[in-house]
């Protein structure tokens, strides 16, 4: 093995993670998620251990961090071999196994060990091992979703949360029924919001409907609610659970039941109800009398819209949910896909519609099961190499809408799930871009890495049947760090 930390590389790491790291101060984001609830009080009690979560919620979104990606593409992403220019060399099979094997023996990790490391700019695996194999996933099955989210939607679509006024009343009744149509943004928030950036806002909401009801002269309404957008069951297979909401289209505050924006937290039983109920009583609030309690409606094919509001771009979302393993995005993410492909929006529905995303993109599937968009059911069944080509094609020029899989992925050492982690590998650190994923006995780590010599690679590490959940991630963590060490040829 060829290990070449150089003056180059050293440099490079040192400046990408000052950028980087003054960065995630000012534009860490509170966006935040995982797997177990013992993460929660490990990222409380100290900042350098792993896991789906970590302490800490600044007020902006995550950094789409530039500086990291700006090589990408030009030196870090080497020339085809067909090119004629070899400036980049392509590291070897023999010089990877070199550098990895001796990192695979760690006891640590479980059985199967995956492993596939691929060239982004070629697309060919250059060293795997059970690199076929299927595993469960965990977290990083997301990266997958927000793959087939873009590819469906494009990078610039909005999710939309209507109020509309039924044509001679919801379901032909209550002529002075107004209904609140969930559209599937589990970011809607209910708190106050300011900036351009920021998500949707059931409070402006209310004021567009106040303003929409005051000019055509109606000062009392009934108030129902539409969540018919969604089939199936609500609950996620894994049951309730403070890592994620009922999957419901209409929820505020992804249905977080205290004051967190982040993290794991007592949920909602039924957050659309939760949600309608906010909403009535900002319209009280804004001199609109409302009578009763809210109900669960349909708004039917004629309703006339009287006001909306957007979500950011589907690209943000998609960062947000890699950055912070977001499972109630993901899910929602994988529910828009289900709707764009004309498939039910429920789990099983959504999981087919990923799945035909993934293959239109000619990305290897044989054997692959996606039965969630967040990675939480351990039905998920792929595998590293499946994964690495994911992000392959993230960086493929021919599919900029797929680019947010990337710059969503967590810097190694300073933010997202990673943020915690690489205390101990400074070679990794804010150079390795990576999503995390942690189950019980589940560890993965799958992103990007560019090599010693200035070359981007894609990478997928899976192994099952971990018993020391910490022991295991660090091993994965240097496995990265080999990869970012070596021109390994």
């Amino acid at each position: 093995m060829e290990q070449r930390l150089t003056w180059r590389l050293s440099a490079i790491s040192a400046v990408v993670g000052l950028v980087v790291a003054v960065a995630s101060v000012f534009a860490a984001g509170p966006w935040d998620s995982g797997q177990r609830t013992a993460e929660r009080a490990r990222a409380a009690g100290s900042p350098g251990t792993g896991g789906e979560r970590h302490g800490g919620a600044p007020s902006r979104s995550a950094p789409s961090a530039a500086p990291v990606l700006a090589p990408l593409g030009t030196a870090a992403v080497a020339p085809s071999p067909d090119s004629g220019d070899d400036a980049v060399p392509q590291p070897s099979g023999a010089g990877l196994a070199d550098a990895l094997e001796p990192l695979l023996d760690d006891g640590a990790l479980g059985k199967p060990r995956s492993v596939s490391v691929v060239d982004a700019a070629t697309g060919r695996q250059l060293y795997g091992t059970q690199a076929d194999a299927r595993a469960v996933p965990a977290s990083i099955i997301k990266l997958a979703t927000g793959v087939a989210a873009l590819s469906a939607l494009g990078p610039d679509h909005r999710i939309e949360t209507t109020v509309v006024a039924p044509e001679g009343g919801a379901e032909g009744k209550d002529k002075d029924r107004i209904v609140l149509v969930g559209g599937g943004d589990p970011t809607l928030t209910a708190r106050a919001t300011k900036g351009a950036g920021a998500p949707a806002s059931l409070r402006k909401l209310a004021d567009r409907t106040a303003a929409a009801l005051e000019k055509s002269g109606t000062e009392s309404v009934r108030l129902g609610y539409d969540t018919s957008l969604y089939s199936g069951p609500v609950l996620h297979p894994i049951g309730p659970n403070e890592n994620i909401s009922p999957v419901t289209p209409l929820m505020v505050d992804e249905g977080r039941l205290d004051d967190s924006d982040h993290g794991p937290a007592p949920r909602s039983q039924d957050p659309a109800a939760d949600a309608a109920e906010a909403f009535a009583t900002m319209l009280r609030d804004r001199g609109i009398d409302v009578k009763g309690e809210p109900r669960s409606v349909k708004a039917g094919k004629d309703a006339r819209r009287l006001a909306t509001v957007r979500s950011q771009p589907l690209s943000a979302l998609v960062e947000r949910a890699l950055t912070y393993s977001d499972n109630d995005i993901a899910e929602a993410l994988a529910r828009q896909t289900a709707i764009a492909s004309g498939e039910p929006a429920g789990f099983e529905g959504a999981g087919r519609a990923v799945m035909d995303r993934l293959d239109k993109l000619r990305l290897p599937l044989s054997g692959a099961r996606i039965a969630d968009g967040s990675g939480l059911d351990r039905a998920d069944h792929v595998s590293a190499a499946l994964l690495a080509q994911v992000l392959v094609r993230a960086a493929d020029p021919d599919h900029p809408e797929l680019r947010p899989v990337l710059t969503g992925l967590p810097v190694a050492g300073f933010t997202g799930t990673l943020r915690g982690r690489y205390a101990q590998e400074a070679v990794g650190r804010g150079v390795v871009r990576a999503k995390t994923g942690t189950l019980t006995g589940v560890n993965t780590l799958a992103g990007t890495v560019v090599d010693a010599d200035g070359r981007l690679l894609a990478f997928a590490f899976m192994t099952n049947g971990t018993t020391d959940p910490q022991g295991a991630q660090r091993a994965l963590d240097r496995m990265a760090s080999a990869l970012a060490n070596c021109g390994c040829r």
